[in-house]
C-alpha cells in the first residue's frame, strides 16, 4: 500500500479512537472491551478503504474520501456532533472574532443539512418568508451536509449590515431557493401579556427564554392575585433560544416538587434537576402551547409540566434540542464536536432524541406567507383556542 493510503488509515483510525472512547485520546480508563472494538472497527476501516483505492472507477481523493468518511461518522451519532477539517477549525475560530449579527433564526441540524428551528419576529428572516422546517443546503456556497452545526451558525453570523448568501429547500418545493440578507442585530420583541375571559386567564409569550425574560415571567406570575388573573395559558411556540438552566428556573415557577430534568452522559455524572420548593410560585391551571419551532430550554419547561401532571401540553410535536457538547482537537488541525450529555424529562426520555409530544395533539394552520394575497385565507389559531378552550373548564385550586 502506499504511504498516503497509510496515513489516511492512520488519520481515521485516531478519530475512531477518540469518538469510541468519548473521553478523551488516550486508552486510560479504558476497558479492553472498548479497545478491542474500536481496533476491530480499524480493521474495517482499512478494508473499505483499501477497496476505494484499488477498485473504485477512477483513482480517488483519499483525503476527500476520509474527510467525506469523518463528516458522516459525526453526523451517525446526533444532530449535534461533528467535524471541522483543518480549513474549517480555521475559519470557525476566525469568525469567533466577527460580530454576532444574523438572518434572525434558529439553525439546527436534520437530515445531514442545516435546518430553520425558528424565525426571531422583525428579523430579515421572517421579512424573507423563511419558515420553521426550512432546509439551508448551503451558506456562502459551502454545502451545510460537510458542516458541523457550529460551522454554519458561525458563517450566518458576522457584523451588521454584511450581506450572507445561503440557499434554501422548502418543503414540498424541488428547487433550492437563492437568499441573500443583510445581518441585523435583532432584539426579540417583549414579553407578550394579553388577558382573556374577563382577565382570568393570563397569556404569556415569551418569545425567548433569556434570564430577564425569566425574570418577567415570574413577575407577572406573582401579580396574578392583584390583577384578578387565576389561570395561565404559557405560549412556547417557536420559542428556541434559552439556556437549559432558564427553563428549568421557569418550569420550577409552576412546580412545588418534583424532577425538572435529568442529565446523563457517558463522563458526565449523572444530574437530577428538582423543584425548589422557595421558587414555587403559583399552582393556578396552566396549559403550555408547543410546535415544532419549540426547542431547547422550552422543552424542558413542557417536559416537565407534561411528567408531572402540572398541566395540559397543547399543539404539535417539537423540534428536540437539548445537549452539551464539547470540542476537541485533533493532532492533524482537524476538531470534533461531540455531544458527551443529553438532557432528559423527568420520565427518562432523552429530548434531542425524542422531542415533547403533547398530550393535546392539535396541528398547526399552513402558512400561506409564499402564496399570492389573493390566495391566502383568515387563518384561525387552532391551537390557542383549544389551550383556552381546556382552561375554561378547569376549576381554579383552593388557596391556603
Amino acid at each position: 500500500m502506499s504511504r498516503s493510503f497509510h496515513r489516511v488509515v492512520l488519520g481515521l483510525s485516531v478519530a475512531l479512537i477518540a469518538v469510541a472512547l468519548l473521553g478523551g485520546f488516550g486508552p486510560a480508563g479504558v476497558s479492553a472491551n472498548q479497545s478491542t472494538g474500536a481496533y476491530r472497527q480499524m480493521g474495517v476501516y482499512e478494508e473499505v478503504l483499501h477497496k476505494i483505492q484499488t477498485d473504485y472507477v477512477t483513482k480517488p481523493d483519499l483525503e476527500t474520501v476520509t474527510d467525506g468518511a469523518l463528516h458522516g461518522l459525526l453526523q451517525s451519532l446526533d444532530p449535534d456532533s461533528g467535524y471541522f477539517t483543518p480549513a474549517q477549525w480555521t475559519s470557525y475560530q476566525e469568525h469567533q472574532k466577527d460580530g454576532k449579527a444574523g438572518p434572525g433564526m434558529i439553525v439546527s441540524k436534520r437530515y445531514g443539512y442545516g435546518s430553520v428551528v425558528s424565525v426571531l419576529p422583525g428579523s430579515p428572516a421572517q421579512e424573507a418568508h423563511i419558515q420553521d422546517g426550512d432546509l439551508i443546503n448551503s451558506v456562502e456556497g459551502q454545502s451545510t451536509r460537510d458542516m458541523s452545526v457550529s460551522m454554519i451558525r458561525a458563517l450566518l453570523h458576522g457584523q451588521p449590515g454584511t450581506e450572507v448568501k445561503f440557499q434554501l429547500v422548502r418543503p414540498a418545493k424541488p428547487q433550492p431557493v437563492d437568499m441573500k440578507l443583510t445581518r441585523a442585530e435583532v432584539v426579540p420583541p417583549a414579553l407578550d401579556v394579553q388577558q382573556y375571559e374577563n382577565s382570568s386567564i393570563l397569556y404569556l409569550k415569551p418569545y425567548v427564554l433569556t434570564s430577564d425574560r425569566v425574570d418577567q415571567i415570574i413577575a407577572r406570575l406573582q401579580q396574578m392575585p392583584k390583577n384578578g388573573n387565576k389561570k395561565v395559558l404559557l405560549d412556547l411556540r417557536d420559542v428556541a433560544e434559552g439556556s437549559p438552566e432558564q427553563g428549568m428556573r421557569l418550569a420550577n415557577a409552576f412546580l412545588k416538587s418534583g424532577v425538572i430534568a435529568k442529565l446523563q452522559g457517558q463522563t458526565v455524572p449523572t444530574k437530577v434537576f428538582s423543584a425548589d420548593a422557595s421558587k414555587f410560585v403559583t399552582a393556578a391551571p396552566l396549559v403550555v402551547l408547543v410546535n415544532q419551532g419549540t426547542a431547547g430550554a422550552a422543552e424542558i419547561v413542557a417536559g416537565a409540566v407534561l411528567d408531572n401532571k402540572r398541566g395540559d401540553v397543547v399543539g404539535n410535536r417539537t423540534f428536540g434540542a437539548g445537549a452539551e457538547d464539547k470540542i476537541f482537537n485533533l493532532p492533524s488541525g482537524a476538531a470534533i464536536e461531540l455531544t458527551i450529555a443529553k438532557y432528559e424529562t423527568p420520565s427518562g426520555s432523552k429530548i434531542e432524541d425524542d422531542a415533547i409530544t403533547p398530550n393535546v395533539p392539535i396541528s398547526e394552520a399552513p402558512n400561506d406567507d409564499l402564496l399570492p394575497n389573493a390566495a391566502k385565507q383568515p387563518r384561525t389559531d387552532d391551537q390557542l383556542n383549544k389551550g383556552l378552550d381546556i382552561l375554561k373548564g378547569k376549576s381554579t385550586p383552593q388557596r391556603g
